[in-house]
Parts: structure tokens; sequence; C-alpha cells
């Protein structure tokens, strides 16, 4: 078995890591027998995953993942990607891991901001999916994030239920053609935030401000329940996680970010937005809901 690394970070999820990796594995004479084992977080799980869709069209991957967004998001459902200058993730394909060894005793080794990260997407799926496990959620951030806290019981629980959202749907839309995009809540503009930032904020942060500024805009057109995002914002602040546009941040730049991200169609950018906690909007129109640049403009300005 080798070892190959990358250096940390989101701004090395790139395709010239790809391309060295693959050029290693080739000098290496590695075949279609062989397998990838990614362990790492959420940056090194996409593009060990891309590695595996790619090399010799496709070899098997297994996903052990070393943070908390790692463990309850980028690691199941088997989105691989990298980045290009033009946004997060736009090359990519969907290569599901073998299997996913997760071992939350990992996380005592995570500093705090990573661990808060993680809580964004742990807010997430209550948001989507389940409005108890949201309550519960925010209820216990501050003992989780405490010492100790990480490796508990209780942890546990909330690792295994977050992943049980995101598996129930990506099963039943595995190539995100429908249900699956409930998923892409807070990444519209947590992903041109990212970008924004030149990946200065990690990945948690970013979609923890997009998740508030998204369901804002959900109440400002009509489509969320009045308190909605008030619950979110709430939740988010209880994990110590942002929930505004970091000052100096324009939001024409926020705006020409979103529109090169995937979601895209007729001159309409199209939002997973909630409905209210534990319930997502746009059942009728494919999980999604079509929001003009005016529109965007005014919950970002």
């Amino acid at each position: 078995m080798d070892i190959l690394t990358i250096p940390a970070g989101e701004s090395n999820k790139t395709r010239e890591s790809w391309a060295r990796l693959t050029d290693q594995m080739l000098a290496k004479r590695y075949g279609r027998d062989s397998a990838v084992i990614a362990l790492g977080g959420g940056v090194v799980g996409d593009l060990a995953g891309f590695v595996a869709a790619t090399f010799m069209r496709g070899i098997p991957v297994v996903q052990i993942p070393s943070t908390l967004v790692a463990m309850v998001d980028a690691s199941i459902g088997g989105k691989t990607a990298v980045d290009t200058p033009a946004g997060k993730n736009l090359v990519g394909a969907f290569h599901p891991p073998n299997a996913v060894l997760v071992d939350p005793q990992l996380l005592a080794t995570l500093p705090l901001r990573e661990m808060r990260a993680g809580f964004a997407e742990i807010v997430k799926h209550g948001v989507i999916a389940d409005d108890v496990y949201l309550r519960e959620v925010a209820s216990g951030a501050s003992e989780l994030l405490s010492a100790g806290g990480s490796t508990s019981d209780r942890m546990l629980s909330l690792i295994v239920r977050s992943i049980e959202i995101k598996a129930n749907i990506v099963s039943r839309d595995e190539r995100e053609e429908g249900l699956r995009k409930t998923l892409n809540f807070g990444h519209t503009i947590g992903h041109a935030v990212e970008l924004v930032s030149g990946y200065s904020l990690l990945h948690g942060e970013a979609v923890a401000i997009g998740m508030a500024l998204e369901s804002r805009l959900a109440e400002q057109i009509g489509v969320a329940r009045t308190g909605t995002a008030a619950t979110i914002a709430k939740a988010l602040q209880s994990a110590g996680l942002p929930t505004d546009l970091p000052p100096g941040f324009e939001p024409d730049a926020v705006i020409e970010a979103v529109r090169s991200d995937k979601k895209g169609v007729s001159g309409k950018t199209r939002f997973a937005l909630p409905l209210r906690v534990g319930a997502m909007a746009g059942a009728e129109t494919g999980w999604t809901v079509p929001v003009s640049d005016d529109q965007l403009r005014e919950v970002l300005a």
C-alpha cells in the first residue's frame, strides 16, 4: 500500500492535484484491481473520490472521514469533484463509495473551529427533514462543543441521525434529479461566499451564512412560514456559526459567483428553500424555487 498526500485546504482540491495523484498511481503501475482509501476531511474525500471515479474509468473507493463535516455529509452519497476558478465542484462525477467507516473518536483531535463547521451540515439535515432533531441540536450544541462533548454518546447519536437523513434522501435520488436537491439548502449562497472569501472561510461557515440568508430569502418571497429564518439562525448561533455576510463582501460579487454555480436555469437561479423547519418547498417543481437576481440582491444587502 502506498500513501499519497495533498496539502490541507480547499484551495488544493483542484484538477492539478487530481492530475498529480493519478500520474503517481500510473507511475506505480496501479491497475483496475486497485482501490483508493480516502482518509481525511471533505477535501480529501471529494478529491480521492474523483481520482477513484476516473482512474482506469473507475475503481473502488472507501471513505474514512476524519472531520465532523465529512462524517455527517461529505463522505455520504457518492458526489466527487474538484474546484475550478469559476466555482466549487464544477468538475466531478457520481461515484458511490464501497464503504464508509466513521469513528467519532477521531473528533477528539479536531480544533473547535472545525467542529463548529461540522454543525452547519447537522443543522441543515434538521431543517430539511426533522424539526425535533434540529431542536435537539440547538439545545445541545454548547455542551457538545465543550471538552469531551465531541466523543460523547450524544454526539454519536447526532452523527447517526444525520447520516440516516442524508442516506435516506440519496437512496431515493442518487443522481440529484429531484429530492436530493433539498440537500443543497444553504449551498447556493454558501458556495458563492466560500469562493468570494478565497476559501478563507471553512465550508461549514460559508454554508451557515448561506442557510441564514437563504431562509430569509424564502420568507421574503413568500415561500417559508414566518419565523423559519429566526429559528434557523438561532440554531446556527448556538453552535457559534456566522449568520451574515462578513464585512467587506460585495453583494454583486456574491451574485456573480452564484451565477457560475450548477443550479441556474433560464437566467434565474434555482434554490432549495425551506417551507418551514423540517420540510422543504418545491415538491411540485423538482424541489427547487426560481429566484431573480433582484430578489437575491435584496436579501444580500
